[in-house]
């Protein structure tokens, strides 16, 4: 009798349970993407194992009807080389994305870590994107990102005629690693058939940018560019004693051509030198190959050149870092599967 109860309470539990989520959805979705690379930086080389900004997220919606839904997503980053979390070897946490939103016909509210989209609609749209979904260390080095997504509020508009704009506000708290200023975002993608359009601005304690974009698609060919104006106060890509770098230009132009399962992309970006600081430009080239196996998993090929001048250090994921005035390259081959 007493199997026969639990059997009937499991069952009542799983029906009920099916009820509420027939009127939900969850999905767990993520990405693994590993190279072996030849990376050398300042006549130094080195043969690495790199994560590519490999991630794990979750994401639920609920239906409230009328037109409204709730829903939130969580999104964590975690080393694919060696299987520790975080961006560097710390525990796993939601750092990359973590929000709540409320979606209608008046657009989509969401709180949480929730910054700004002038990034995704300047610098990281459709072959701006190639040839590694900017990760790793053949990302765009030179584009200034400066938007804190923390403590974040932001509202996207419905889309009209192809245009979508989205404003951000990522409150202070008295952080003093914000200069006890609010992050101010404001952003519009507007596409127009095989054209699209981005801008963005962006203004916190540390700095202030605005950017523009333009994409274009015919045939197997895409091509697109952006320009960048930057403003930056806290001394930490220019070697100046700490003090601030000023204002520079930062412009960079990409090219992919599609033929069958292959993707092959070309991309160049410069930057002017920092006005408050000499010999502060800087140039990167970046080739690569994409080969798709299916529509989630790719092998790859990947090249880039970084020039710095004497007082500049960009560079992103190379293991040793950049420092003021090294040149850095990196050519090596790849895994990306998403689930």
């Amino acid at each position: 009798m007493r199997t026969k109860t639990s059997v009937m309470i499991a069952f009542l539990i799983a029906a009920s349970s099916s009820a509420v989520w027939a009127q939900s959805d969850f999905r767990v979705y993520g990405r693994i993407n590993t190279s072996i690379e030849r990376q050398t930086v300042g006549g130094n080389s080195v043969t690495a194992m790199v994560n590519n900004n490999s991630r794990i997220g979750f994401l639920g919606s609920e239906s409230l009807g009328n037109g409204l839904s709730v829903g939130f997503a969580l999104e964590a980053g975690f080393q694919s080389d060696t299987g520790a979390g975080g961006w560097s070897n710390t525990g796993l946490s939601f750092d990359r994305k973590s929000g709540v939103y409320l979606s209608g016909d008046f657009g989509k509210l969401q709180m949480g870590q929730a910054g700004g989209n002038s990034y995704l609609f300047v610098a990281d749209y459709g072959v701006l994107d190639q040839p590694n979904h900017d990760t790793g260390s053949v990302s765009d080095a030179l584009y200034l990102d400066i938007v804190r997504g923390t403590n974040g509020i932001s509202y996207s508009t419905p889309t009209w005629n192809g245009l979508t704009v989205v404003g951000a506000v990522s409150l202070h708290e008295d952080e003093p690693s914000t200069q006890y200023k609010n992050s101010y975002d404001l952003s519009a993608n507007w596409a127009l058939g095989a054209w699209s359009f981005g801008a963005g601005y962006t203004h916190n304690g540390k700095g202030s940018q605005w950017g523009t974009r333009v994409h274009y698609t015919v045939g197997a060919f895409q091509v697109a560019a952006y320009f960048q104006r930057s403003n930056d106060t806290a001394g930490t890509i220019c070697n100046n004693g700490g003090a601030a770098c000023g204002q520079r230009n930062n412009a960079r132009m990409s090219a992919m051509y599609t033929r069958g399962a292959s993707e092959f992309v070309v991309g160049y970006g410069a930057t002017s030198q920092w006005d408050q600081v000499a010999d502060s430009s800087a140039r990167q080239l970046m080739l690569g190959y994409n080969y798709n196996l299916s529509r989630r998993t790719k092998v790859y090929a990947l090249y880039t050149k970084l020039n710095n001048s004497a007082n500049v250090k960009y560079g992103y994921g190379f293991k040793n870092g950049v420092a003021f005035g090294q040149d850095a390259r990196t050519m090596g081959v790849g895994l990306r599967h998403e689930f």
